[in-house]
C-alpha cells in the first residue's frame, strides 16, 4: 500500500507529465491539522488546468482516492483551482496567482520534497 507521501509526489509527476511547469511538493503534515501535502503547479491556460485535473481525477479514482468538492465563489479567471483530495492538496495556479500568492514562501516552515 502507498503512502500518502508516495501519492503526493506521484501526483507531482503526473503533473510534470501533463507539462504543469515548477511542480513542487510541500510536506505541511507538522503545520496544520487538515492536509499533509500541497502539490503546487503553475499551467498556461484554463484548457491546460482541465487537462491536469482530469489526470488527477482518474490518479484518484484508480488509487481508492477520493475529490473533496468544495463550494467556490466563481471568479472572473481561472487563477487558482483548488484539488483537495484530503492528505494532498493540489494547487493549479497561473504564472501571475503562483507569483502573487507565492505558497512556497507562506508555507517556508514545511519540508520541501521537490
Amino acid at each position: 500500500m502507498k503512502s500518502e507521501k508516495e501519492k503526493a509526489l506521484e501526483i507531482a509527476q503526473l503533473m510534470d507529465d501533463g507539462k504543469g511547469r515548477d511542480v513542487t511538493v510541500i510536506d505541511v503534515s507538522q503545520l496544520n491539522s487538515w492536509t499533509d501535502y500541497f502539490v503546487i503547479v503553475t499551467v498556461n491556460s484554463s484548457v491546460h488546468w482541465k487537462g491536469l485535473y482530469k489526470l488527477v481525477k482518474d490518479y484518484v479514482r484508480d488509487n481508492d482516492m477520493e475529490i473533496h468538492v468544495t463550494n467556490k465563489k466563481t471568479s472572473d479567471g481561472d487563477d487558482w483551482n483548488l484539488i483537495d483530495i484530503g492528505t494532498v492538496v493540489v494547487h493549479l495556479m497561473s504564472e501571475g496567482a503562483r507569483e502573487f500568492y507565492e505558497l512556497e514562501k507562506l508555507w517556508h516552515k514545511g519540508e520541501v520534497l521537490r
